[in-house]
């Protein structure tokens, strides 16, 4: 597996990412957790390629992950533009999904980190309903700033060995990694506003807006103060970035 994610290693744009399916990338999580390898997890969009650009601190969390997904098709479009064969969109949402499923399947209890306190008590209710034999080490909302130690020593001592953390970036990338080796488990993701969605507290766009790379605007319509500007500027920012690099042939 590890020869898999050296093929599939591409420079998209000023960071590396990995070209790989859904299935390759759940199957190659699967066998490093089952050995007990660790694994840095993220998933890159056009907001994280352009923002590494000026945030060093952040670069460096995602360039020590193991397995770098892309999601986001503007990212997918690009990295087919510049030469890269990408089978599809890893959507972050979506993984996280399936490692749940996954990790009923294998017994891998899991830990619940980030959101508001009432986020993900719904988030952990909602998994044990739908997967009864999933085993929730713990959970914890995503306000601890004042004491990271604490939340990590109960991440530790909970016996997880999958950790999702629900915060905004790059605060989550850099947690991760700023305290990778005394987590205590098997593998590390970052997935963002996902326990908002699995509680209901936001609705995903249509599966056709997903297909046409339009999440991002459904999102600016059910949140348009906070995430207009947000999307405005890294979008257009981004675009500029892929268009110089067409240009000049730059991949990397």
């Amino acid at each position: 597996m590890q020869k898999l994610l050296n093929q599939r290693r591409i420079a998209v744009l000023g960071t590396h990412a990995h070209a790989l399916s859904m299935t390759e990338t759940i199957n190659l999580i699967d066998e490093r957790v089952a050995t007990s390898q660790f694994t840095q997890h993220v998933v890159v969009n056009a907001a994280k390629i352009v923002n590494m650009r000026s945030d060093a601190l952040l670069e460096e969390s995602i360039r020590a992950c193991h397995i770098i997904n892309i999601d986001g098709m503007g990212v997918v479009w690009g990295a087919r533009l510049l030469g890269h064969h990408v089978p599809e969109r890893v959507a972050g949402v979506d993984l996280f999904l399936q490692l749940v499923s996954l990790a009923e399947a294998k017994g891998y209890p899991i830990y619940l980190l980030g959101a508001e306190d009432d986020v993900v008590q719904q988030v952990a209710e909602s998994l044990t309903k739908k997967h009864p034999l999933l085993k929730i080490a713990g959970f914890h909302h995503g306000y601890f700033w004042d004491d990271e130690e604490a939340v990590v020593s109960d991440i530790r001592r909970s016996g997880a060995r999958l950790l999702f953390v629900a915060i905004t970036s790059p605060r989550k990338e850099n947690f991760i990694n700023r305290w990778q080796t005394q987590l205590g488990v098997n593998f590390v993701m970052g997935v963002g506003g996902t326990f908002d969605v699995v509680a209901g507290k936001v609705k995903r766009a249509p599966q056709w807006m997903q297909k046409a790379g339009l999440e991002w605007l459904y999102r600016v319509i059910q949140e348009p103060r906070r995430m207009w500007k947000r999307y405005l500027t890294t979008n257009t920012l981004f675009v500029l970035i892929l268009l110089r690099a067409l240009v000049y042939g730059r991949t990397a």
